[in-house]
């Protein structure tokens, strides 16, 4: 979960999470190339005292700086249609789980198995335990599975809302009437944190979400004790 002072992007529990934040720090490196080739030339055009009264066209130069603008974006533009192909890509799910928006609570429902649905509420601040986050955890977590696929599918009952975990690299809208559906890998154990990030409306309360991964193991015997 993201930290006081923490302005960089959350450590990724997931493969597709790694590949983002390799696509921002590419991306990065080409702006920061961009910024400092640009400030270099305005500061030699400030100070320089070069003119030409008979200049009347450049072809070659501006050949050339429209020709490397466009070799730049290709080298953005394809990794990140990459990026946006691998996260729309299903790959034999192992557990489907489902989500419902609502004002201002989530309701889960594991479609693999009968009779395991709740509700997830954030936890008021006056009923906070000292190892609870204020107005990140919920009185109902969700159990995963780690090193296997998870399809999730999000709708919503009322308005938009949106689910998103950063540290899993997953956010999509919940829209009433229609099904998302996407997918996810947790490659290792832990707890992770995520809240609706969208304006849903007045009184929005957070709406958070807590994913708590765990071995396939204790996952079939947390299953076996729902039921």
């Amino acid at each position: 979960m993201a930290t006081w002072s923490n302005f960089n992007l959350q450590n990724s529990a997931s493969p597709l999470m790694e590949q983002i934040i390799f696509f921002h720090d590419h991306t990065l490196i080409i702006l920061i190339m961009i910024t400092i080739l640009v400030s270099y030339l305005m500061i030699n055009l400030l100070f320089n005292k070069y003119i030409n009264r008979f200049l009347l066209e450049g072809q070659m130069i501006e050949l050339i700086w429209t020709i490397l603008p466009a070799i730049t974006l290709i080298f953005i533009a394809l990794p990140s249609l990459r990026l946006l192909y691998l996260l729309d890509e299903l790959n034999n799910p192992l557990i489907t789980l489902k989500s419902i928006g609502h004002q201002w609570y989530w309701s889960y429902e594991y479609s693999d198995f009968h009779n395991i649905e709740f509700d997830s509420y954030m936890i008021p601040s006056n009923e906070l335990n000292s190892n609870n986050f204020r107005l990140l955890d919920v009185d109902n977590r969700i159990i995963l599975p780690m090193n296997n696929q998870i399809r999730i599918m999000i709708t919503a009952t009322d308005v938009i809302h949106s689910w998103t975990i950063p540290s899993l690299g997953v956010k999509v809208d919940a829209n009433p009437g229609r099904l998302n559906q996407t997918n996810f890998f947790i490659n290792r154990p832990g707890i992770y944190y995520g809240q609706c990030s969208e304006i849903c409306g007045a009184n929005h309360s957070f709406m958070p979400i807590v994913i708590e991964s765990i071995s396939i193991k204790n996952f079939i015997n947390w299953i076996n004790n729902y039921s």
